[in-house]
């Protein structure tokens, strides 16, 4: 199997403690971890890992991160 790199994104859920995962390059891959070490080295592959697999099984193409995601901070007046 081939070794493949994807950016994830960490949030923190504040008073849970927890970390969500998400994988810009791979949309609806979402995970959940109860530390950053947890989340990254456990969760995140894991679920990366399945959803490849399922693309794999269904002949659908692997994507690829071309760019890596930026983030930026707007401001809304709510």
């Amino acid at each position: 199997m081939t070794e493949r790199r994807y950016t994830i994104l960490l949030d923190p859920g504040g008073e849970t403690g927890t970390y969500t995962v998400t994988v810009p390059a791979l949309p609806g891959v979402v995970t959940q971890g109860s530390s950053v070490e947890e989340a990254m080295m456990m969760m995140a592959r894991e679920a990366i890992r399945c959803h490849l697999e399922g693309l794999l099984k269904d002949g659908e193409p692997i994507p690829e991160e071309r760019a890596k995601p930026r983030l930026a901070t707007v401001q809304v007046a709510a």
